[in-house]
């Protein structure tokens, strides 16, 4: 009898394979989230992607059926399988890092400072600041970008004698938003929502058509009696959606 006891024999653990369907479905999916594959990109035909992985048409069409359920592709007749644009949500009783918006997404953010002008306060800066004309006003104009691509439009006005440091910041660096989350403590905030089309330059900015459908979330936060900043968040209508949580009413 061998003197060997069991533990003498290594043991060899192999890991189950994946499935193929799995595999091209993780290998798509990376390709989307990593940016590779943008939104708007064709990705390869079926009987490519059967070529690739060797295997049958039902095997590649499981894939991209679970992808397309995902929100990941969208499949269009006679055409192929693009990569969706992402569908973002925006809580509707919080104000939320547009950064973390993007973030949810999986996708890379940035933004950029198209203008930024500090001026008298004119007669509609007045009325949606609650000033008078003798108040200045940073005028600010940004466009958040998700994976490259144009995310959100920003339009917003800071009360510089709510934020008398506003009028030395450059917002190059940071953007307003965060900026004042940051900063300067608010005791209310009211939104408004409405859809909207896109105006000559809306659409500039989100590569639209003049006349598409936007989401626009307009905000005034203030502390106090005092308004801080008034801003207009314009996002494409077809890839964005609002959200809210609440309870019943106390009795």
């Amino acid at each position: 009898m061998n003197s060997r006891t069991r533990k003498d024999y290594p043991v060899t653990h192999t890991a189950p394979r994946r499935p193929l369907h799995d595999r091209i479905l993780q290998d798509v999916e990376g390709q989307i989230v990593s940016g590779a594959w943008p939104p708007g990109f064709r990705i390869p035909f079926e009987y490519e992607l059967m070529e690739q992985y060797g295997c049958s048409r039902m095997t590649v069409n499981k894939a991209l059926s679970y992808l397309v359920k995902r929100g990941l592709i969208e499949r269009r007749r006679k055409s192929g399988s693009y990569v969706m644009h992402p569908h973002t949500r925006s809580a509707v009783l919080e104000i939320r890092d547009l950064e973390s918006e993007v973030a949810a997404l999986g996708l890379s953010y940035q933004y950029m400072r198209l203008a930024l002008v500090r001026r008298k306060a004119n007669s509609s800066d007045q009325q949606l600041l609650g000033i008078n004309r003798r108040n200045e006003v940073v005028a600010l104009q940004l466009m958040h970008l998700a994976g490259g691509e144009p995310f959100c439009f920003e339009v917003r006005l800071i009360n510089i004698s709510a934020v008398p440091e506003v009028a030395e910041e450059t917002f190059e660096n940071i953007p307003p938003g965060r900026w004042l989350i940051n900063r300067v403590p608010w005791s209310a905030a009211e939104h408004r929502i409405r859809a909207v089309n896109a105006d000559r330059i809306t659409a500039k900015q989100l590569k639209l058509k003049v006349g598409d459908a936007c989401l626009v979330i307009e905000r005034r936060t203030w502390n106090n009696d005092t308004y801080i900043t008034h801003v207009k968040l314009h996002y494409s209508g077809d890839h964005h959606e609002l959200v809210a949580q609440f309870g019943p009413p106390r009795p």
